[in-house]
């Protein structure tokens, strides 16, 4: 096997071309493209605007634990499927997909699999053959590689993969994308990865035993703790929670040495495709483990058993503040005056700030 790359800014501009660019190629045959609801956005909106082409998209809903159902996927491939396009590893709740099985009923069906994979390189080991990748998606920075580099698209030669180049330009990367190799960066990468394959085994192990950790200190202490996504099939380095009645807003203000993310319900995809209903997805936060970058942290790096027990009594001692008995903030906005409800949060946060 003989592959082609291309050089690109991130996953972002890979992904572009991968569904974009194939699907096009293929336009009078090919008018069909099979994603999941939990894509990363620009996944999403590639297919958005070949459906505003006359492009059809089936895009298909994943099981509670964030894993795409085998038999959807396969009943969704049609003869005039383009693309298949499914993440490796969930950027938002870190769930893995099960590469091998998907490239499977891909070959079978005689369709190209495309993956993003920005989230899994360097992390999970990866095999295009035995996964039957036709298309792959990578990033740099996600490795300690350089900012603004991908490999970025892997493009399988045998048998060969072909795509329509989204830029004009002076036909670099044999006409899939224009624009000079930045080859320090693309140096940078390579190396990053060569690094990142020698050490993935010990990171894994180490990374695992971390978010274990984590995540029985944090539940030993507070209920009404939820996981989202699969434990079995997970990034352990991306751990997604949701604590009962805790807006995750005030809990990302509240914390003063933990720096970790949340998505609103209304913007985050991967908990709505999950069914979790929006009180929950509300109080979700993803916590980073096991490197500077991921782990988010402005003060202690969660990569040893001292910072991620000192991070988790953070959280659980601001979780268990009274406050936070009562529904989440949606709720009460829902509960109580909007006067009422100002004058109360005006309340809190002095406090908090006194504290």
């Amino acid at each position: 096997m003989t592959p082609r790359r291309s050089s690109s800014p991130r996953a972002p501009p890979s992904n572009n071309i991968s569904v974009k660019g194939l699907t096009r190629f293929h336009r009078a045959r090919k008018r069909h493209v099979v994603t999941s609801q939990t894509e990363h956005k620009c996944v999403l909106d590639s297919c958005r605007h070949l459906k505003q082409e006359g492009f059809e998209v089936t895009c298909l809903p994943v099981r509670p634990n964030g894993l795409v159902h085998l038999d959807q996927l396969g009943a969704a491939i049609r003869p005039d499927t383009g693309p298949v396009s499914v993440m490796a590893v969930n950027n938002e709740i870190g769930v893995v997909q099960l590469l091998e099985e998907i490239g499977r009923i891909c070959r079978e069906k005689g369709v190209v699999f495309h993956t993003d994979a920005a989230q899994a390189i360097g992390k999970i080991p990866i095999d295009v053959e035995k996964m039957g990748i036709g298309l792959m998606s990578l990033s740099g920075h996600k490795i300690y590689g350089p900012k603004g580099v991908g490999a970025a698209l892997y493009i399988r030669r045998r048998p060969r993969v072909w795509v329509e180049r989204q830029m004009s330009g002076g036909g670099q990367e044999r006409g899939i994308r224009s624009g000079t190799v930045p080859t320090p960066l693309a140096v940078g990468m390579g190396a990053a990865c060569e690094i990142a394959e020698k050490e993935m085994e010990y990171d894994s192990r180490r990374i695992s035993s971390l978010q274990e950790r984590l995540l029985n200190g944090i539940r030993a202490r507070l209920d009404g703790v939820v996981v989202n996504g699969s434990l079995e099939h997970r990034y352990p380095g991306n751990l997604n929670l949701s604590f009962a009645y805790v807006e995750g807003e005030s809990l990302l203000m509240g914390l003063k040495e933990v720096a970790v993310s949340s998505g609103s319900a209304c913007t985050s995809a991967s908990l709505r495709a999950l069914g979790v209903d929006e009180d929950m997805a509300h109080t979700s936060i993803r916590f980073g483990i096991g490197s500077k970058e991921e782990s988010k942290l402005q003060v202690k790096e969660m990569t040893n058993n001292e910072n991620v027990d000192s991070a988790g009594l953070e959280i659980m001692n601001f979780v268990s503040l009274p406050i936070f008995r009562f529904p989440t903030i949606p709720s009460l906005v829902k509960i109580l005056d909007l006067n009422d409800f100002v004058l109360l949060l005006e309340v809190f946060l002095v406090n908090l700030s006194s504290s």
